[in-house]
C-alpha cells in the first residue's frame, strides 16, 4: 500500500478546492443572479433542497462512518476490503430505494416547477455511486479534490455558454445535476487501487445499519436549519425571499469551506489515532485545530459583515440589496458553525461519542424550527437566519458542555479570544473607511484590503509573540533559504 499522505498534504488539496470554489461562485453568481434572477435562484434552490432530503435519506449517515471505518482498518487489506463491501451494499440498497422514491414523488406529487424537479433525479443519482468515504479514510484526498475540480470548472464554462435567460433554467440545472453526477461516477475509475467489490452476506451489510442510522440523526436534523430553511421559506414567503436567502447563505458556505476541508481531512486521521489509544497526540491535534478555525471564522464572519453593504450590489446587483441584512445575520453563526466543527469532526464522531452529537443537533433544529415558524412569516428570510444563529449557537454549546471532561475547554477558549478581539478591531476600522470614502468598487476594494491588513498583522504578531510551531517552522525555512 502506497504511504500515507500527510495531514499538510491533504489539507492542501482540500485548500485548492475550497480556494477555486471561492473563486468561481465570484465569477458565475452575479452572472446567474443578473440573468436567472431571484426568482429563478429561488425556483432552483428550492427544488435542490427538497432533491437533497431524498439524497440524505439515500446515503443516511454513511459517509462519517465509512470514513471511520476505512480509517480504522486501512493497514489491513483484507479487512478493507469487506468493510468497504459490506458499507457499499447497504449503500446501494439506500440509495437505488431513495431514487425510486424521488422518482415517484417527481411524477404523483410535484405539479409546479415539474421539469426542474426532475432534471434533479441526476443529482439524487449521484448517491448511488458516491463513495468519497474510501479515499477519505484511506487519507487520499487527491482523487476526490481532483474530479471536483475538474466539474467545477466544466460546470462553470457550461453557464457562460449555456444559461443566457430565465428560460435557461433547466439547463443550469441540468449542468450542475449531471455534474454531480459524473463527479461520483470517476471515482470507480481508482477503486481498484484499495479495494475490490467482494459480495457479503446481506446480514453482514446490515450490521452497519444502526451506526449508520444513529450518524443519519444529526445530518437529517442539521438539515433543517441548512436546508429546512429554503423550503419553509418558499412554503411561509414567497420563491423571491428563497433567492435572497440562497444568495446570502452561500456566500457564507462557500467560504465556511476552508473550515469544513479541516475538519474532513482530521476525522480520519484522528479515527486513527483512537483505534492506537493515542490521547496525547489527539489533544495536539485539537489544539492546533481550534487555533487554526478560529483564525479562519473570525476572518471570514467579520470581513464579510464589514463590506457586506459595499459588496452584494455589485457582486448580485442592487435587485439583491435585501440580502445585505441577511448575509450580516448569517455571519453571526460562522465561530458557532467553525467551534462545532472541530468538537464534532475530530473528537466526537472518532470517539464514537454519537450520543452528545445526535443529541445536541435534534435540540437545535427543533428550536430552529421553532423559531422559522414564528419569524418567517413577519421578516421572510432575515426571520430564517435568525433561526441559524440560534441553532448553531445551541449546537455548538450543548457540544462543548457535554465534552468538557475530555477536552480543554479553557485552553479552546484562550486560543479563540484574541481571533475574536482582531475581527472587532477590523470590523470598525473598516466601517471607519467605509464612512470616509465615496461608495464604489474603489472604496470597496479598499476595505477589502484595510481589513485584510489589520487582521492578518494583529494576528501574526500575536502568532509570532506565542511562537506558533507553523510560523516557527515558515521563518526557519525562510532563514535557511536566505
Amino acid at each position: 500500500m502506497k504511504e500515507q499522505h500527510s495531514i499538510k498534504k491533504n489539507y492542501l488539496y482540500s485548500m485548492a478546492y475550497q480556494i477555486l470554489i471561492m473563486i468561481l461562485p465570484l465569477i458565475t453568481a452575479p452572472y446567474l443572479a443578473r440573468v436567472v434572477g431571484a426568482e429563478g435562484t429561488g425556483i432552483y434552490s428550492y427544488t435542490y433542497s427538497i432533491a437533497q432530503y431524498f439524497l440524505y435519506f439515500a446515503m443516511l449517515g454513511i459517509s462519517n462512518h465509512g470514513n471511520r471505518s476505512i480509517a480504522k482498518v486501512r493497514e489491513d487489506k483484507d479487512k478493507r476490503i469487506k468493510v468497504f463491501s459490506e458499507i457499499y451494499t447497504l449503500q446501494m440498497i439506500t440509495a437505488i430505494t431513495a431514487l425510486i422514491c424521488y422518482l415517484l414523488y417527481c411524477v404523483f406529487i410535484v405539479h409546479i416547477n415539474k421539469e426542474i424537479a426532475l432534471i434533479q433525479t441526476f443529482f439524487v443519482m449521484s448517491s448511488v455511486f458516491d463513495i468519497s468515504w474510501l479515499f477519505w479514510g484511506m487519507e487520499n484526498f487527491k482523487v476526490t479534490v481532483t474530479r471536483q475540480i475538474m466539474v467545477k470548472i466544466a460546470t462553470a464554462i457550461g453557464i457562460f455558454v449555456f444559461v443566457k435567460s430565465p428560460d435557461d433554467l433547466w439547463k443550469y440545472t441540468l449542468l450542475l445535476s449531471a455534474g454531480t453526477l459524473l463527479s461520483t461516477m470517476y471515482l470507480f475509475v481508482k477503486v481498484k487501487q484499495y479495494v475490490v467489490f467482494r459480495f457479503q452476506p446481506l446480514r453482514n451489510s446490515f450490521q452497519n445499519l444502526k451506526p449508520v442510522l444513529i450518524l443519519f440523526i444529526p445530518i437529517i436534523a442539521t438539515s433543517i436549519y441548512r436546508v429546512m430553511d429554503k423550503v419553509m421559506i418558499g412554503l411561509m414567503s414567497d420563491m423571491v425571499q428563497v433567492g435572497y436567502y440562497e444568495n446570502s447563505d452561500k456566500l457564507i458556505t462557500t467560504c465556511l469551506g476552508v473550515v469544513g476541508s479541516l475538519g474532513s481531512v482530521m476525522l480520519p486521521r484522528m479515527s486513527n489515532l483512537v483505534a492506537k489509544g493515542d490521547k496525547e497526540a489527539q489533544n495536539q491535534y485539537l489544539l492546533k485545530s481550534i487555533e487554526a478555525t478560529m483564525f479562519i471564522a473570525f476572518a471570514i464572519a467579520f470581513g464579510i459583515a464589514s463590506v457586506a453593504d459595499s459588496f452584494i450590489p455589485f457582486f448580485y446587483g442592487s435587485k439583491f440589496n435585501d440580502c445585505i441584512l441577511i448575509t450580516r445575520l448569517l455571519t453571526i453563526s460562522v465561530p458557532f458553525i467553525s467551534w462545532a466543527n472541530v468538537v464534532r469532526m475530530q473528537f466526537l464522531i472518532p470517539n464514537e461519542k454519537d450520543r452528545i452529537y445526535v443529541t445536541s443537533i435534534i435540540v437545535g433544529a427543533i428550536l430552529n424550527v421553532f423559531i422559522n415558524y414564528n419569524l418567517i412569516p413577519l421578516y421572510g428570510a432575515a426571520g430564517a437566519a435568525i433561526g441559524t444563529i440560534c441553532a448553531e449557537a445551541t449546537v455548538m454549546l450543548i457540544q462543548t458542555v457535554c465534552s468538557r471532561t475530555e477536552i480543554d475547554v479553557p485552553a479552546f477558549i484562550k486560543k479563540s479570544v484574541p481571533f475574536l478581539a482582531f475581527g472587532f478591531i477590523m470590523f470598525f476600522g473598516v466601517r471607519i473607511l467605509a464612512n470616509i470614502l465615496n461608495k464604489g468598487i474603489i472604496s470597496m476594494l479598499a476595505q477589502i484590503f484595510v481589513g485584510a491588513l489589520v487582521y492578518v498583522s494583529l494576528s501574526g504578531v500575536y502568532f509570532i509573540a506565542t511562537k506558533n510551531p507553523i510560523v516557527t517552522q515558515l521563518a526557519r525555512k525562510l532563514h535557511i533559504m536566505k
